[in-house]
């Protein structure tokens, strides 16, 4: 049995990956809002990634950093605000979280660490570029942390396309687009959160004890196929 440390996971993903995780490991969770999750391996603490005091934890065998944004405007309309605001809660964030528990993470025999990043790095796509810009540093942070951290604490990355999670809602609000989204993946589909859970879950296990610094695309084809 594991412990591992979910840095988001009340909603979406996060909260996905904590239910898959919970039947067979220690599971503690770091989020603002309380997760809607009832599990005697299960442990919360209430806190901003951001701002508040990290808690202390004796011993962690993986870290999963959630925190994201879909912040979605058209280049002129975006502020330098707007790319400070999601480089904070997609880089700083994890930076703040993997520096903060390095060190119970090295006492670990197969430490590991999930960071997030999209699809959108890989494809230019109109409304990105806040969010792509965040998360090429996320994808530049997990390679660099990796060679940092080797042998003892693995780090790689997850690049999703769009997930059904609340946080794609607006992407996802009506059939129209819905079948729209569909139809832009080869695979004619996008995913749902237990999909990339099981990655990360995978990604966590000994049995990945040989892969770190990648960052694997979960695309539906959109970015590796053209049909």
């Amino acid at each position: 049995m594991k412990t591992i440390l979910i840095i988001g996971g009340s909603r979406g993903i996060g909260k996905a990956i904590a239910s898959r995780l919970l039947e067979n490991h220690r599971v503690i969770n770091l989020s603002r809002n309380t997760p809607e999750l009832s599990h005697a391996n299960l442990t919360h603490h209430t806190c901003d990634i951001l701002t508040d005091a990290l808690p202390p934890i004796d011993f962690l065998d993986g870290l999963v950093y959630c925190p994201g944004s879909i912040n979605l405007k058209p280049f002129k309309r975006l502020s330098l605000e707007d790319f400070k605001n999601d480089f904070e809660i997609n880089v700083l964030g994890a930076v703040r979280a993997i520096q903060f528990y390095t060190p119970v993470l090295s006492q670990s025999e197969s430490g590991s660490v999930v960071l997030f990043s999209t699809v959108a790095t890989s494809l230019g796509m109109p409304f990105h570029a806040s969010v792509a810009t965040a998360k090429s540093a996320v994808e530049g942070l997990t390679k660099s942390v990796a060679a940092d951290l080797a042998p003892k604490i693995r780090v790689n990355a997850i690049a999703p396309t769009i997930t059904d999670t609340d946080l794609a809602a607006k992407l996802l609000r009506n059939e129209r687009m819905v079948e729209n989204t569909i139809q832009r993946h080869p695979l004619k589909k996008f995913l749902n959160p237990d999909e990339v859970a099981a990655m990360a879950n995978y990604l966590l296990s000994d049995e990945t004890k040989s892969i770190s610094g990648q960052v694997f695309k979960m695309d539906c084809g959109i970015v590796s196929l053209k049909l």
